[in-house]
């Protein structure tokens, strides 16, 4: 039923958005101001669209990082806020331009090597931070800067490629430019923010030298989207900042566990988005406030039709959760009663709701810009 439930949420919210954000200057013409030709994403686990969905996390209904629902015929529904936008957009359902695993668990679960698909445009990694290659679930576990301090797992070994390299994989596959008619989406950050909360947490630096990191990953950011994304041809570039990471599940338990962290979870973040804002100056950008955004809901969730703000809708215990993860989440493994307005599947990545309004709020700031 709650799967059920899932499907009726997203589908409607496609409706949604696909009728209330058309352009076109009729009542009856809905197609987009800018006919896009394509979409891309770059980013990490809240735009990952099932990097992962392979071997057993496939086949159990797994691969997105939320509570994962399937359509009648079996296709995982579209969950993700990039999926959304998709369907929004008019353009073809976004898939994973690589897929699979490389630790050991690989082999156990006769997960299929690392594989490319020609024509996918889904570059988001769930563990993928801005620079640094070795993301959480990375299998390449040890100190920096040639390992993970935090977060690694030699059983999982998740692929976390850095943005940085994202984009250059798809200038690669894409004779080195943008075309210039597609629509970009970027949103990363906040494995860095994690990792570097967690190195501050357990005594591997200071605060200070933890928002100083979360400083340079912003500019280095910025420095992307200017000299690989739009020097390159792209003209709508949407890029998402941080959400309000010390107002999830995981700044609750942080700031529970060792008192004033989510303070210093906040300096991060606000490091890295200010850096953002401040080297994003071309009239090719929407930078969409997300943040902002987050903390409103956190504070007054009824205006956002959200009936929960702290819990997490996933059962993330070992004996039903072995990854402890949205990653595998869902119907099989929620928790008790409705959790359709849920705002958290796990400590700190959204529920399909939760995707359903950020998808809404990229939606009503692009309109706002003139491209939706």
């Amino acid at each position: 039923m709650r799967q059920n439930k899932f499907s009726l949420v997203v589908a409607a919210a496609i409706a949604v958005l696909v009728a209330g954000c058309g352009g076109g200057g009729s009542a009856g013409n809905q197609a987009p101001k800018v006919q896009f030709s394509s979409q891309v994403s770059f980013g990490d686990s809240l735009s990952d669209v099932g990097t992962y969905a392979v071997g057993l996390i496939g086949s159990s209904g797994g691969g997105r990082y939320t509570v994962n629902a399937a359509l009648a015929n079996g296709m995982p529904a579209p969950t993700n806020w990039t999926e959304l936008m998709a369907a929004t957009l008019h353009q073809s359902a976004p898939c994973p331009a690589e897929t699979g695993l490389n630790g050991a668990a690989a082999y156990d679960l006769s997960i299929p090597v690392v594989m490319h698909t020609p024509g996918c445009t889904g570059y988001a990694q769930g563990g993928a931070m801005v620079t640094y290659p070795y993301g959480p679930g990375n299998a390449n576990v040890g100190p920096f800067p040639n390992g993970n301090p935090v977060d690694g797992s030699a059983l999982l070994g998740q692929l976390t490629v850095p943005v940085v390299t994202q984009i250059q994989n798809h200038l690669t596959a894409h004779g080195g430019s943008f075309s210039g008619n597609e629509v970009v989406f970027l949103l990363a950050g906040g494995n860095d923010a994690i990792v570097n909360t967690e190195y501050y947490l357990g005594g591997g630096q200071t605060a200070a030298a933890a928002v100083q990191a979360m400083t340079l990953a912003g500019t280095q950011l910025a420095g992307y989207i200017n000299t690989m994304i739009l020097a390159n041809g792209a003209k709508y570039v949407v890029v998402l900042n941080i959400p309000d990471l010390s107002t999830t599940p995981f700044g609750n338990e942080s700031e529970a566990a060792f008192p004033g962290a989510r303070a210093v979870i906040k300096s991060m973040v606000t490091a890295f988005n200010s850096q953002l804002q401040a080297g994003l100056t071309s009239s090719n950008v929407l930078i969409v406030d997300v943040n902002t955004v987050s903390t409103s809901q956190v504070m007054n969730p009824s205006a956002y039709g959200l009936t929960d703000v702290t819990d997490t809708a996933c059962n993330l215990a070992p004996a039903v959760n072995p990854l402890s993860s949205s990653l595998v989440c869902s119907a099989k493994n929620v928790i008790a009663g409705d959790i359709s307005h849920y705002e958290f599947a796990d400590q700190v990545h959204p529920t399909p709701y939760g995707n359903i309004l950020i998808a809404r709020y990229v939606s009503s700031q692009m309109a706002i810009k003139g491209w939706l």
